[in-house]
């Protein structure tokens, strides 16, 4: 249950002063549905309306608080409704005309009362001549003069909602915000100069000079430390009751593994020696596994996960290994039934299209332990399928799931099931903590012998006409080719080129050798358009990104990425790794568009130099920030309102640190300090966060 002390800041905007129907979900796109999260809302500028010079004095395009006397007032004539309202005013050096549009005639005379003193602070403009000031933002009577000669915050908005009523609705969102037990180490408040909580969130929301919005102000500094802290505190007891379970003790006498690596006929890398090290031990502790193996695009994730799945067997356990499509899902197959069958181990696979009695023989063989190895889809997690005894479970590119899915495999366990999850998708190492922080984190950074380095070249748009005999030579050669674009369909108002529209300019050329992917398509389309080019019944594959993570066609040599400026860093590498997986030379074409901006420039010249995916990943980071990278890319990561990971870079292994301390001396937080960070927990919705991911 959440403190009853947070209640009001979980309310809905709605019942902020001024936050009705019309603006609720304005409110809701630009901050969130509740109280809070205008709390977390901080300004990005200020407007000073402290200077406060006479009329003669005021110059053009600076924003003043004048003290005036109403004159007159001129409204538009009669049938004119689209003039302007004009109020006339005066102080002793000289007249400034009050312009309004769509007014309300009696409404201004009752703010603007002929012959009465008026404070009115807005942007002064000098235009004919006349000096004027086009819908003041603040007209007070004299004696609130103090009320608007202040420093005021500038929040960023969104479509439908103006400053003034978000100012308004902040402020009250802030007036209700608690006192609350403090939650820091004390040394550490000490040594940063922190103020409290509130203080800070107050200090936050009221910048008296630019340099206050900066995020390295000790009251940005605090707020981001209490939400790393929260994020760190929850992955830290993720892991902390993932390794208090007991588990099963997994160990085998190598003899399935040592098979399989015969077969392979290759040496694992260093890399991939130290990462399957990791896994033999984790499998052999007495409690739950639940590791990562982080491993750039083509770095030989899937043996080592293979070879991990026979010491389960070896043990006389099951695995399983849930891919996101049925395409990868096939993929694994394909590459892992011949390893298997050489080491003498049974292996399935079971996908969306399985149904009759195929469906029913696999499912008869898994219960009854028949198979040893299930590969598949999230076919794999539907109620009738039922293992013997599951042991091990591999989840490829986990960021696709939920983790409602994990949970749902892990559970078709007879005990305890032990977790190896795997990405190809670098996390700089910056991001690590927040990311992975409840999982123990193996790195396979180089790559197999016999992978040809691909040749990345970039190319403007305009010498396109180059670029198709080019691809004529490979396909005569036998290659195959990948042409990626970053939209569907063309757009009046872009002049992207569609995936649909290359698609036909290339089969007027090359007739039915095209074919065509994109994320519109059905998903059963789309596995047959890949499915046909992986069998060389076309030889170049139009496509949007969703080929980023997908099949692994050896024989395609070729990958043109056109419009390569529009695309990430992280994004393009990804796309670029569909090449290069056989033994043949292949290249990458980064086509773009004219002139080059300095960031896109940045980008190709980075893929162009590397394909070290971390490296990759990190300067990524520094391009795009940590939003981007964690945000747009990656589905079902953590957000984060308060910390900037570049800016507060060094306040991350801080909090990681202590975090694991405070769980080692107070694993359930029942300490004075303890119950104040259970509050911390609830503030930032991780109390939902660590039930979420106690799953493993």
């Amino acid at each position: 249950m959440r403190p009853e002390i947070l209640f009001p800041l979980f309310a809905p905007v709605t019942s902020l002063p001024g936050i009705g129907s019309r603006l609720e979900k304005a409110v809701e796109t630009l901050a969130g549905p509740r109280v809070v999260d205008l709390c977390w809302h901080l300004p990005s500028g200020l407007i000073d309306r402290r200077f406060s010079p006479r009329i003669a004095d005021a110059p053009n395009g600076v924003v003043a608080t004048l003290t005036l006397r109403v004159e007159e007032h001129r409204p538009p004539p009669r049938g004119r409704n689209r003039a302007p309202y004009r109020v006339l005013c005066s102080d002793e050096t000289g007249f400034m005309t009050l312009v309004f549009f769509h007014a309300k005639g009696d409404y201004l005379l009752k703010t603007l009362p002929i012959g009465e003193i008026r404070v009115v602070s807005g942007r002064v403009e000098h235009y004919d001549g006349q000096v004027q000031m086009t819908h003041p933002d603040h007209i007070v009577p004299l004696p609130r003069l103090a009320e608007i000669q202040t420093i005021e915050p500038v929040y960023p908005l969104t479509a439908g909602l103006t400053l003034k009523p978000l100012s308004r609705a902040i402020k009250a969102a802030l007036e209700r915000v608690p006192e609350l037990d403090e939650w820091l180490d004390p040394a550490l408040a000490k040594r940063e100069a922190w103020s409290d909580w509130r203080q800070s969130l107050l200090r936050a929301h009221a910048p008296e000079a630019p340099e206050d919005l900066e995020p390295n102000t000790p009251a940005r500094r605090r707020l981001a430390y209490d939400e790393l802290l929260a994020n760190q505190l929850a992955l830290c007891m993720v892991r902390h009751h993932t390794t208090r379970k007991a588990g099963r003790q997994i160990t085998g006498d190598g003899h399935l593994r040592a098979r399989a690596l015969a077969a392979f006929g290759h040496d694992l890398t260093g890399a991939q020696k130290a990462a399957l090290d990791d896994l033999i031990a984790d499998l052999a502790a007495p409690y739950r596994m639940l590791r990562l193996l982080q491993g750039d695009v083509g770095s030989g994730k899937t043996i080592v996960a293979l070879l991990a799945m026979l010491v389960a067997i070896e043990a006389g356990g099951q695995a399983a290994l849930l891919a996101p499509t049925e395409v990868l899902a096939r993929q694994h197959a394909a590459t892992l039934s011949s390893l298997a069958e050489a080491a003498g181990v049974r292996l399935a696979l079971l996908t969306g299209r399985d149904k009759g009695k195929g469906r029913q023989q696999i499912l008869g063989d898994l219960s009854t332990g028949r198979i040893d190895i299930l590969v598949g889809t999230h076919a794999l997690i539907q109620e009738d399928v039922v293992f013997k005894d599951l042991a091990l479970a591999v989840i490829d590119e986990q960021h696709r799931f939920g983790v409602h899915q994990r949970m749902i495999l892990t559970s078709k366990g007879v005990g305890a099931v032990d977790v190896l999850v795997m990405t190809a998708t670098p996390i700089p190492r910056t991001l690590s903590l927040t990311v992975y922080g409840d999982m123990d984190v193996s790195r396979i950074t180089e790559k197999p012998p016999g992978r040809t380095p691909i040749d990345t070249r970039t190319v403007p748009l305009s010498r396109l006409d180059e670029v198709i005999p080019a691809l004529q030579r490979a396909l005569a050669a036998g290659s195959r080719v990948y042409w990626v674009c970053p939209m569907v369909e063309e757009s009046e108002d872009t002049d992207l080129a569609a995936a649909t529209a290359r698609y036909r300019a290339l089969a007027d050329l090359f007739g039915d050798k095209v074919g065509l992917v994109h994320g519109q398509m059905k998903a059963a389309e789309r596995d047959k358009g890949m499915e046909d080019f992986a069998s060389g019944r076309t030889s170049i594959l139009v496509a949007t990104t969703v080929i980023e993570v997908g099949v692994d066609v050896p024989e395609a040599t070729i990958m043109v990425i056109e419009h390569a400026e529009r695309f990430g860093l992280a994004q393009l590498h990804q796309l670029r790794g569909r090449v290069g997986r056989g033994r043949t030379a292949s290249a990458c074409l980064l086509l773009y568009d004219t002139p080059l901006g300095e960031t896109a420039r940045s980008r190709l010249t980075i893929l162009r130099e590397t394909d070290d995916g971390f490296r990759i990943a990190e300067e990524d980071l520094k391009l795009r920030g940590a939003g981007e990278v964690l945000g747009t890319r990656q589905s079902g990561l953590p957000t984060f309102r308060l910390a900037d990971l570049e800016a507060h870079a060094d306040l991350l292994p801080v909090a990681r640190d202590d975090a694991m301390l405070i769980l080692s001396k107070d694993p359930d937080l029942k300490t004075p300090r303890g119950q104040a960070l259970r509050v911390l927990l609830y503030l930032f919705e991780r109390d939902a966060y660590v039930k979420y991911f106690q799953v493993a």
